[in-house]
């Protein structure tokens, strides 16, 4: 039996949702590649970089148990979440339990997307940094609740301002996002303003979700800490990190969550009710990483560096005046002139053959922003730059 359009109607959340911006990138990218031309993807941030050869042998030879080939535990391996709990001391100096308070994830993506179903319920609120990863709101509009944005503006170092947020709106929020390093802006914040944030989400009864994907990615001496090193966190954090960016590790999925007990085990709870864990030879692969050599990051860190200033003294000589940022692989820019980003993006992508990231894509607040990746070679900058020299 057929029922016509009633049958297809999107559930009202679904429909609520944006298009997914890197999607549409995709589309026009792939568009622009079947029509012949040389394009330079500056756009989604995803490591150019092979994933270090002792992580591949790991997931070889794990690969060849038929012990690995069922289904893993939904909390993954005991062995994983003890590597996580080493890597966290080691780095942070922060002791973890690691069978309450660590959760291993298909992805810290997913994570971040499924908790709210443990905890809002419909009507409830948000607090959203703008511009942001797009999960934030994704995952909090599946949840039934509604995203309050937080403008995140170049006055105040891209940092929300928490004394501009309404009492009203506090009043029905229950949890507030933060994302330092920041995507999409690269900025970073110090230990004194999670502190404030603590305080902030102990004052308005709000649970803390810390993103900190790119805590890896630094240059110039900076060292990104954990929200969980603040006092008070361990009670109203959940710390979300992957192994993506730290080890080139994007299409293994694979990351965790920590922090408090609490809220740790209720996205366990939501979680055994979504996937069956992580193939278990991508976890052995992933405590290889987490147990193997620094030096893999170190030389990351400095291939992007040299990126990054490759990219951005050249911007300046064009005039541009963008800021050294001292974490992630991303650079904010300014669009110059009046231009808004989409119609700024299209343009280089018809003139240029460059692949960009609008930044309204983010955020109402990302207007007059696009975003760069540091994810091509030095000599595809250097021709990127060349190429804008043209058209500018």
């Amino acid at each position: 039996m057929y029922w016509g359009d009633k049958m297809f109607k999107l559930s009202k959340k679904l429909e609520t949702l944006p298009p997914y911006l890197f999607v549409e990138i995709d589309k026009a990218k792939r568009k622009a590649r079947s029509e012949g031309r040389d394009i330079i993807d500056l756009g989604i941030g995803d490591p150019d970089q092979p994933t270090p050869k002792y992580i591949i042998e790991a997931l070889y030879q794990a690969a060849q148990d038929p012990g690995n080939h069922r289904y893993a535990l939904d909390q993954g391996m005991p062995a994983l979440r003890r590597a996580i709990e080493g890597w966290y001391n080691r780095r942070f100096g922060i002791n973890l339990d690691p069978d309450r308070e660590i959760l291993p994830l298909i992805g810290s993506k997913e994570g971040i997307a499924h908790f709210p179903l443990a905890f809002l319920n419909q009507g409830d609120y948000s607090l959203v940094p703008d511009p942001c990863y797009p999960p934030y709101k994704g995952g909090t509009i599946l949840a039934g609740g509604k995203p309050y944005l937080m403008p995140l503006l170049a006055g105040n170092g891209f940092l929300p301002d928490l004394k501009k947020i309404p009492l009203s709106i506090r009043k029905k929020a229950k949890i507030i996002y933060i994302n330092y390093p920041n995507n999409p802006t690269g900025a970073t914040c110090d230990k004194r303003f999670f502190s404030e944030v603590i305080e902030f989400a102990r004052k308005n009864k709000l649970i803390v979700i810390s993103d900190l994907a790119y805590s890896e990615m630094t240059y110039d001496g900076y060292c990104a800490p954990s929200m969980l090193e603040a006092e008070g966190a361990r009670d109203i954090v959940i710390e979300f990190h992957s192994l993506s960016k730290t080890y080139n590790m994007t299409g293994w999925r694979i990351g965790w969550a920590c922090g408090s007990e609490k809220l740790v085990q209720a996205l366990a709870k939501v979680k055994s009710n979504i996937d069956s864990g992580i193939f278990s030879a991508i976890q052995l692969a992933g405590i290889a990483a987490l147990e193997g050599p620094d030096e893999e990051i170190r030389k990351m860190c400095d291939l992007y560096q040299d990126r990054r200033n490759c990219l951005i003294k050249g911007l300046n000589a064009l005039g541009w005046q963008v800021p050294f940022p001292k974490a992630t692989f991303y650079v904010w820019i300014k669009v110059p002139g009046k231009t808004d980003s989409i119609k700024f993006a299209a343009r280089l992508l018809e003139k240029a053959n460059l692949v960009v990231t609008p930044g309204v894509g983010f955020g109402p607040a990302g207007e007059g922003f696009i975003r760069m990746a540091l994810t091509v070679p030095v000599k595809r900058i250097e021709e990127a730059l060349e190429r804008l020299k043209k058209i500018s």
